[in-house]
């Protein structure tokens, strides 16, 4: 069977506007603030950056978080993304491959540091001796 010249004139043509027409995709994108600024910020276990930091994330859920500074204690919690309306499936098919412009979903996650507890010399040691002989002895 022989194709038209409308025919394939109009395969040509859906066939190069699909080639150059392009994907959509969605950017994710975490910004992380701490009070106060200057603190390193870790993800499931990996440093992203000194805060304020914007690192781009894959999947939406539960991330493990730890803020440290100097100064400070140390911050482990958790941070769930919960994802937009567009990224439920089965509408996150179009919003990722069909959408012809690329969206950016911007989230936002603050923490604040609480200043180190001053430790007194004498009770630090006067613990630590008490716990070497609870270690030592086996003794409560």
């Amino acid at each position: 069977m022989r194709m038209t010249l409308a025919a394939r004139i109009l395969t040509a043509t859906c066939s190069v506007a699909f080639a150059i027409l392009p994907a959509g995709c969605v950017r994710r994108t975490l910004m992380v603030r701490t009070e106060p600024e200057g603190a390193r910020v870790f993800l499931n276990d990996y440093e992203v950056g000194t805060s304020p930091v914007s690192v781009d994330f894959t999947w939406y859920g539960d991330y493990d978080v730890i803020v440290r500074k100097d100064g400070y204690e140390t911050l482990k919690t958790h941070h769930e993304i919960k994802p937009p309306w567009y990224q439920v499936p089965p509408i996150d098919f179009v919003a990722e491959i069909l959408v012809p412009f690329e969206i950016h979903d911007e989230r936002e996650a603050s923490f604040t540091l609480r200043p180190m507890a001053e430790v007194d010399p004498e009770t630090l040691l006067q613990d630590a001796v008490e716990l070497r002989e609870q270690a030592i002895y086996g003794q409560d």
